[in-house]
C-alpha cells in the first residue's frame, strides 16, 4: 500500500462540500448584501416587539429567534462573500443594540401594564447591562485588548430571552411563566459579565504595562 497517497474523502462528505461550495458561490453572485440581512434582523425584532405588546408571546418568541438568526448570519455572510464593509460592521453592531433594547422595552411595557413593577424595572437593568457588556468589549478592543470573556454574551442573552418569550404566561405551551425569570437572569448575568470584562481588561493592561520597558 502506498502510504504517500492522499486519504480518500467519503463520497457523502465530498457531495456535502460541493453543495456548500455551490450555495456559497450562488450567494456571492446574488445581490444579497450583509446590510440587507442586518435590516431583516431588525425587522424581525420589531415584529417581535409588536407581538409582545399584543401579548402574543409564542409568536413573539419565534419572530425574535428569526431576527436573531439573521444577526448571526450577517457577519458570517460578510466574511464568506467578501461583501463586508466597515460601515456594514458598524451598522450591524448598532442594529444589534437597537434590536435587543426594543424587545426588552416591549416586555417592560407589558410588565408595567400588568402591575409587575419590579419586573419592569429589571427590564431596564437588563437593557443597561446588555449595553455595558457590548460597550466594555468595544472599548477594550479600541485599547487593543481582546475582550470576549464573561457569561452573558449576545448568543446567551438571545437564548434566555427566547425561552422566556416562548414559555411566557399565555404563550400556549403549558402553564409556565418564564418571562420574568428570564429577564431577572439576563439582568444578573449582564452585571456579572460587565464586572468580569472590567477585571479582565484591567489585568491585561497591567500585564502589558509590566512588560513595557522602563523609559
Amino acid at each position: 500500500m502506498d502510504s504517500s497517497a492522499p486519504p480518500r474523502v467519503p463520497s457523502s462528505r465530498r457531495n456535502g462540500q460541493e453543495l456548500r461550495s455551490y450555495a456559497r458561490e450562488r450567494l456571492i453572485e446574488s445581490r444579497l448584501t450583509p446590510n440587507a440581512i442586518s435590516v431583516a434582523g431588525l425587522i424581525g425584532n420589531l415584529i417581535a416587539a409588536a407581538l409582545v405588546t399584543q401579548r402574543l408571546f409564542f409568536l413573539a418568541g419565534v419572530a425574535f429567534i428569526a431576527g436573531s438568526v439573521m444577526d448571526t448570519l450577517d457577519g458570517r455572510y460578510s466574511r464568506m462573500s467578501g461583501k463586508g464593509t466597515l460601515f456594514g460592521a458598524f451598522l450591524d453592531s448598532t442594529l444589534d443594540r437597537i434590536e435587543e433594547g426594543i424587545v426588552l422595552a416591549a416586555v417592560a411595557g407589558y410588565f408595567a401594564a400588568t402591575g409587575q413593577d419590579f419586573a419592569a424595572a429589571m427590564c431596564v437593568v437588563a437593557v443597561l447591562g446588555s449595553l455595558m457588556v457590548s460597550y466594555t468589549r468595544a472599548r477594550a478592543e479600541a485599547l487593543g485588548v481582546e475582550c470576549k470573556v464573561g457569561l452573558a454574551t449576545r448568543p446567551v442573552r438571545v437564548v434566555i430571552l427566547s425561552v422566556g418569550l416562548v414559555f411566557a404566561k399565555g404563550a400556549g405551551l403549558g402553564d409556565f411563566e418564564l418571562l420574568a425569570p428570564a429577564v431577572y437572569l439576563i439582568a444578573v448575568l449582564t452585571i456579572v459579565t460587565t464586572i468580569q470584562r472590567v477585571w479582565h481588561v484591567r489585568n491585561e493592561l497591567s500585564r502589558e504595562a509590566s512588560r513595557s520597558p522602563e523609559l
